[in-house]
């Protein structure tokens, strides 16, 4: 979580490692990172958990600018410029359905990103080409929902969901999200 070009280049060498067919899932910042890496000859599809699809040009950050979350002003960079949730408002920014002490776990096991990956801009997007299923929160206070739309509607996503969920619907929702991971590889692997 450096820049979208290392975490790009070092998810290439991760599919590069696969012998078969990979689909790429990709949460909040990581939607950024398979839409630059997932052009690769054996990635199937993508599927996007709240996260950010930017298009040719865009970055994460200036989709943020778009809508701005709710929580953003609750994201404060350390002295290495490295973008942290403030620990007393983790819960109630990227969590508020799960339990205090499951906020209390993420916010102290958080993987704070540089600030700076932000703004780098993605260069040709992997769901042009690839096929994409899409996982809207509707009570996300990170992204803000009005961008998850957006963003889901332009990629002409084979499926998208919405869950009153926050952001970390992977954790609040874990049997919708995994339903919708099996049915986008079920079906990629019947074609």
């Amino acid at each position: 979580m450096t820049s979208l070009a290392d975490d790009a280049e070092r998810t290439r060498k991760m599919i590069a490692q696969q012998k078969g067919s990979v689909l790429l899932v990709g949460h909040s910042y990581g939607g950024a990172v398979i839409t630059e890496a997932g052009d690769q000859p054996n990635v199937i599809g993508l599927v996007y958990i709240a996260a950010f699809a930017p298009d040719s040009g865009e970055s994460p950050g200036g989709i943020t600018q778009e809508h701005v979350p709710v929580a953003a002003p609750n994201l404060a960079p350390d002295s290495d410029g490295y973008l942290w949730v403030k620990p007393e408002l983790f819960h109630m920014s990227f969590c508020q359905d799960l339990t205090v002490e499951e906020g209390l776990v993420m916010s102290v096991t958080q993987k704070a990103p540089l600030a700076s990956t932000f703004g780098d801009s993605v260069t040709d997007p992997a769901w042009k080409k690839k096929p994409s299923w899409y996982q809207i929160s509707s009570e996300d206070r990170m992204i803000a929902p009005e961008n998850q739309q957006r963003m889901s509607a332009r990629m002409q996503a084979r499926k998208v969901i919405t869950l009153a969920s926050s952001h970390a619907s992977l954790a609040s929702r874990p049997v919708e999200v995994a339903a919708l991971i099996d049915e986008a590889a079920t079906e990629l692997m019947k074609s």
